[in-house]
């Protein structure tokens, strides 16, 4: 938990004043709803083949939209037409976002696109399922970050040169693979195990692959939005925009930009509009670029006209998750394994058989989401896993998705055997066998704890 610290507003800007240099702003949002899972019982398998709720993403998706998206592009869209090339703004939308859109929402796909013609918005690559390919699967990686890449370039006319991974996940290695790819620059967290004593509030590069330009996210000022901006107990409530904007000129004169990085769920959502959210982000936009101490820029832009200040390295898998900063939301039990595990165990036969509703079930599937609905984590981020999560636990959470993992295989099997493609791919019976087993050992589990639960009770 971070500390409630009061803060001063004491100007500190004047030597930037008086040198001209200006500070950078970046702004990015992240757009993604998942597919949410239907309730799919042991006895489905191999009998139903549907596994997503259509109503319930149907109507998160539309409620998402007239709450926070519209809404919040239409102001984008004043102050872009307003300020011109002095506001510009990031979007990181993965490909299963798009799909629902496209599906549920089209006209928040129409807001993004006028957006986009006003030439002050950059759109991010990043893997089409919000997936953690990049852990399990260099192969499976590219393949979704290309398949996004041409979805963006399809809907908006420009192919993204810069990169976000799901959940900001991001290794020495991750960075390997996306500087192959061609990207130019990448955000990431600003973890402080990383960072050290360094800010984030420079640009940096790879250590590794030093032509791969990094953008840290400044995590306080960040959260400030997205968690802390209506919580009445917070000893900064009410934030208004002259006293964040008052934050960010008292920074260390030396800092050369802030990355502000955050859900584009906080506006509406997270945050709801009776908070003043919206009138907040009109405001602070409006103010920062009056005071002409800052100057909105997108992430290819600062790695354009900023020069990395040092190298960082990312021995270990960061992500922008709870206290920690690491991979423990998603893969921090052995249920949250075995499900990643049996995702990509089957990859090439998935894929070699060139069935496109399996593969797009697939890519459903490896949405980080359903192995955040597993997590068994209490303190920390456990409260936001749930309240956010469908399932009334991780243990049924796990349940439900083996089961429409193994369903899947089944079609796979068959799909193969009929296109007669298998090869030496062919699906071992004892594989799914194994899987259904894993599910019933949980469930038993589950059971047990729950009966000495109510035994404990009635001993109280």
């Amino acid at each position: 938990m971070q500390e409630k610290k009061s803060k001063t507003y004491t100007s500190s800007y004047s030597t930037d004043k008086i040198s001209g240099i200006m500070k950078s702003i970046s702004l990015y949002f992240q757009v993604h709803q998942p597919f949410r899972l239907r309730t799919y019982r042991f006895f489905d398998i191999g009998n139903k083949h549907n596994y997503f709720d259509e109503y319930s993403n149907r109507v998160a998706i539309q409620n998402a939209a007239f709450k926070s998206y519209l809404p919040a592009n239409e102001i984008m869209l004043g102050l872009a037409k307003k300020h011109g090339e002095k506001f510009r703004v990031t979007f990181g939308i993965s490909g299963i976002a798009l799909a629902q859109l496209q599906a549920y929402a089209p006209e928040v796909l129409d807001s993004f696109r006028k957006l986009a013609d006003t030439g002050c918005v950059e759109f991010l690559g990043e893997t089409y399922a919000h997936s953690l390919a990049a852990i399990k699967s260099h192969a499976e990686f590219t393949r979704q970050v290309a398949k996004h890449s041409d979805a963006i370039e399809s809907l908006f006319g420009k192919r993204p040169t810069s990169f976000r991974n799901t959940e900001l996940v991001i290794s020495d290695e991750i960075a390997g693979i996306v500087a192959d790819m061609g990207f130019k620059a990448l955000v990431a967290e600003g973890a402080k195990h990383i960072l050290g004593w360094k800010s984030p509030n420079y640009l940096y590069c790879s250590t590794m692959y030093p032509k791969l330009k990094i953008l840290l996210r400044n995590f306080p000022l960040s959260d400030d939005l997205s968690f802390r901006f209506s919580e009445q107990n917070w000893i900064e409530f009410p934030l208004t925009a002259e006293k964040y904007l008052h934050w960010l000129m008292n920074l260390n004169p030396a800092d050369e930009l802030v990355n502000l990085f955050m859900p584009y769920e906080t506006f509406g959502l997270y945050q709801p509009a009776s908070s003043g959210i919206f009138n907040f982000l009109n405001a602070f936009v409006d103010q920062t670029i009056a005071s002409g101490n800052f100057a909105f820029s997108s992430p290819s832009e600062v790695a354009e006209n900023h020069q990395p200040i040092s190298g960082v390295s990312f021995p270990f898998p960061v992500s922008w998750a709870d206290e920690e900063r690491d991979l423990t939301s998603w893969l921090g039990n052995d249920l949250q394994k075995e499900a990643l595990n049996k995702l990509h165990q089957f990859e090439d036969m998935i894929l070699k058989c060139k069935n496109a509703a399996i593969i797009q079930d697939w890519e459903k599937l490896q949405t980080s989401d359903h192995l955040y609905y597993m997590s068994t984590k209490w303190f920390s981020d456990g409260v936001i896993v749930r309240n956010s999560s469908p399932f009334s636990s991780p243990y049924d959470a796990f349940i439900n998705f083996m089961n429409c993992l193994s369903d899947l295989m089944l079609r796979v099997e068959s799909a193969c055997n009929e296109a007669d493609t298998a090869g030496n791919f062919l699906l071992k019976t004892k594989t799914l066998k194994q899987t259904s087993q894993k599910a019933a050992q949980v469930k038993a589990l589950k059971n047990s704890a729950s009966a000495k639960q109510k035994k404990a009770r009635r001993i109280i």
